[in-house]
């Protein structure tokens, strides 16, 4: 497979590629949004109020597995077939989903929805790395990146739309008309792109105890939330068990023929640096995500659709920001500042939500809102192109998909411990003459507080990050 075969796929068939990656991934990237408007009816029909966060738990642990498992055995079998089997496994197990007649199913297909899902956040990105030269492919990150944010502007409306017209069963049955279109245009415009002489050897024992280790990790944050139904000692014992998992992980990496996760990487300096990277940049844009329509509607008293709209600037400042900096990256060959100036963006607006409190007016929560979008669209881009530009074409791509794996990691690891700051402030207010109002502020205040925090580090971690000038022609590093 060389750069030069690539080029005249470029010339001939690259919108067709494009609209059928961008297709693939939206069908992913609709399923955060469209599910958590349709989930308060799912509850009322399906009952089991105690289980509300588990079918997003259950995806986003399936997910994070696959991103890297099938990065690594699309080196073997092809992008292509990784890429159509994780379609073909969204929409099947979305019906399955929407089929579900009790939470445990709804948990178990939203599991096997995972691992579909997981294929589609990660190929599409290595596919557009192997395709273009380094300049170009900054060019195609940045409209791939934009999906995330034309999701997050229409999947709660469409989510609503669909939840009130046609039933909270529909927004898993939407997935299978663009899942087909997704799959037709991959199939007719997409050559099965796969390592020359790769070892097809599966590293088993580093699937399994990768497997455990991840998933006692989100197990034990998940129980953690809950103290009041399980104990600390079940709660230390799963995540000391996943400690245990994580050492025998690394241990038979080490060992391994050909392992899943080669720990090789992390002595790049820019393979590091972006995984710290991409991990703080998801926790900070989650901070905004979470808590922005939460002050809107509780403290500021805005209604749920209005809460939805103000975060439309923040949506489309994001999708223009990721946009805007891969073209950015294209015309200089440079990456470092703009990582730099991501965290400082970002940092500016936590340092703006950490100050708001109930006289805000409605107008600034959408400029300081927009700020946060800004930065963490900036993100998309940055650090996917980084590591693509410093290792060779054979590691594309689980390079390209740790980076995705990163950004999961910080969610599952943040999303709850923003959670625990708001309930330990909200416990700790109750004992102070303060009205439930100012109790709310105050929390909130604490979360963008730990943001604050978050992207400092992220700034002073910028700073190591190697440039190695993009290439315009060369595909990979040698």
């Amino acid at each position: 497979m060389t750069f030069e075969s690539h080029d005249n796929l470029v010339k001939d068939k690259i919108i067709m590629i494009m609209a059928g990656l961008m297709v693939g991934l939206l069908v992913a990237a609709f399923d955060y949004s469209i599910i958590g408007t349709a989930m308060p009816k799912i509850i009322n029909s399906l009952q089991g109020m105690e289980y509300y966060s588990w079918p997003f738990t259950s995806y986003m642990l399936t997910s994070t597995i696959s991103i890297i498992l099938f990065g690594k055995l699309s080196d073997i079998y092809g992008r292509k077939h990784v890429l159509l089997i994780g379609i073909i496994t969204f929409v099947i197990t979305s019906v399955m989903c929407g089929f579900s007649t009790n939470m445990f199913q709804l948990i178990l297909f939203r599991g096997l929805q995972g691992i579909g899902g997981g294929i589609l956040l990660s190929l599409p990105f290595i596919v557009v790395g192997e395709i273009f030269s380094p300049r170009e492919r900054a060019k195609y990150m940045g409209i791939l990146g934009s999906v995330f944010g034309l999701a997050d502007v229409l999947g709660p409306i469409l989510g609503g739309v669909i939840t009130d017209n046609f039933g909270w069963r529909g927004v898993f049955f939407v997935n299978v008309p663009v899942g087909i279109a997704a799959v037709t245009l991959i199939l007719y415009s997409l050559p099965n792109f796969k390592l020359p002489d790769v070892k097809k050897v599966i590293d088993y024992a580093g699937i399994i105890t990768f497997i455990l280790t991840l998933s006692s990790l989100v197990l034990g944050v998940a129980l953690a939330g809950d103290l009041n139904t399980y104990s600390l000692m079940e709660v230390v014992g799963i995540f000391v068990f996943s400690g245990i998992m994580f050492i025998l992980f690394v241990l038979i990496e080490k060992r391994a023929v050909d392992p899943v996760l080669p720990l090789e990487l992390f002595k790049n300096p820019i393979f590091s640096v972006s995984s710290v990277e991409s991990f703080l940049a998801a926790a900070l844009m989650f901070s905004g995500v979470i808590y922005v329509p939460l002050f809107a509607q509780d403290v500021l008293g805005m209604s749920a659709t209005n809460s939805g709209l103000m975060m439309i600037p923040m949506s489309l400042s994001l999708t223009l920001a990721s946009i805007l900096t891969g073209q950015i990256i294209s015309w200089t060959g440079k990456y470092k500042m703009l990582a730099i100036f991501e965290f400082i963006i970002t940092g500016v607006g936590v340092v703006l939500l950490a100050s708001m409190n109930e006289n805000t007016p409605y107008y600034l929560l959408l400029v300081y809102s927009t700020v946060l979008g800004i930065g963490s669209g900036m993100a998309y881009n940055i650090y996917n192109i980084a590591v693509q530009n410093a290792f060779t074409l054979r590691e594309i791509g689980i390079v390209t998909a740790s980076m995705r794996f990163f950004r999961n990691i910080g969610t599952i690891i943040f999303v709850p411990v923003f959670g625990y700051i708001m309930n330990f402030t909200m416990v700790s207010s109750t004992t102070s003459i303060i009205s439930y109002n100012q109790s709310l502020v105050i929390s909130i205040q604490n979360i963008f507080s730990t943001a604050m925090v978050l992207a400092l580090v992220g700034l002073v971690v910028a700073f190591f990050l190697k440039e190695i000038p993009l290439d315009e022609d060369a595909a990979t590093r040698s």
